[in-house]
């Protein structure tokens, strides 16, 4: 088993341990720790993370990562290898309620990070080199943004058959074809020779009781294909979505859907209707394809061109 050290600490098989890897401070002075949760077996096997909150208003998937750390507490035995479990990465956006940190920036686009950068870069700098080294595998779980709800889902290259794999015994109900997007957290892993799934389901700054057991639900399947825990989840029919589109908006007014997250829809078919705030004007919203929807604009009020409603395509 190859030994982990993360912020000088070494981690021994078979040991339960919290970390705390000071930050910086805030204008205050008041000191900023990222707690970091180690459970690891005595037996050796692989090195699994799973964080939440890269984006400090994503909620839902800070209590996913929290639910599960629960599980393996109470609950779950873990027979091999090693979980590496960060809750909160993003612990200034969480504070504020926003997906970025003070200065506007996105820590999931400031990947690799520098040691002398701005916030968002110290911190991916620590995650790059602190925490990516130690790992095989890990689960980054996402929402949708402010009134944006996601269907839970994974998103994964499908260039890149190793994730895809563990995509599919993560067991959700979709997957998504996503692109490595340069200077994120999963492509930076990628280019380490790791694989990083991203979860995403729910919505920013709301808790969603599905999209969270989901989450948790496919963690357990995935980590029983490997072997670290004894049992899984029954799995669910797996349907894998090669391509996606938004329909937008053709004009302004209220935005009232009447279809639900995960149903499937035909070409042409009516999904909304958009209409003026005197009921004289309304304007059907069609869908552009055949597929499944996996994402709906919960946002009532809407302008020409705004994304309302995501069409993954099989």
């Amino acid at each position: 088993m190859k030994e982990l050290v993360i912020n000088g600490i070494r981690i021994r098989p078979g040991q339960t341990l919290n970390i705390e890897l000071a930050i910086a401070k805030l204008p205050t002075h008041t000191l900023i720790d990222l707690p970091i949760f180690i459970r690891s077996s005595k037996e050796p096997g692989p090195v699994v993370l799973i964080s939440g909150g890269v984006h400090g208003d994503e909620i839902n998937g800070i209590a996913t990562a929290k639910k599960f750390l629960e599980e393996i507490d109470e609950n779950l035995e873990l027979l091999k290898g090693t979980l590496i479990i960060i809750p909160l990465v993003n612990i200034y956006g969480f504070l504020s309620n926003s997906r970025t940190f003070p200065d506007g920036r996105d820590l999931n686009r400031s990947f690799p990070g520098s040691k002398k950068g701005s916030l968002a870069s110290r911190i991916a700098y620590i995650l790059s080199n602190e925490i990516i080294p130690q790992i095989d595998y890990g689960i980054d779980f996402h929402t949708g943004g402010r009134m944006l709800t996601n269907y839970p889902q994974i998103r994964v290259d499908y260039k890149d058959k190793v994730a895809l794999q563990l995509a599919k015994s993560f067991g959700t109900h979709f997957v998504v074809n996503s692109s490595y997007i340069e200077k994120s957290f999963r492509k930076t892993a990628f280019k380490a020779g790791k694989r990083i799934l991203v979860y995403e389901g729910g919505e920013s700054m709301r808790l969603d009781d599905f999209a969270i057991d989901e989450g948790v639900l496919g963690t357990k399947r995935l980590l029983s294909s490997l072997g670290m825990i004894a049992s899984a989840p029954e799995k669910q029919k797996t349907i894998f979505l090669k391509e996606s589109d938004w329909v937008r908006a053709k004009a302004s007014g209220i935005f009232n859907s009447n279809i639900k997250l995960g149903e499937e829809v035909k070409r042409g078919q009516v999904l909304a209707k958009i209409s003026d705030p005197y009921g004289q004007v309304k304007i059907p919203v069609k869908a552009n394809a055949n597929g499944f929807v996996i994402g709906i604009n919960n946002m009532p009020v809407i302008n020409v061109g705004d994304a309302l409603i995501h069409i993954g395509k099989e």
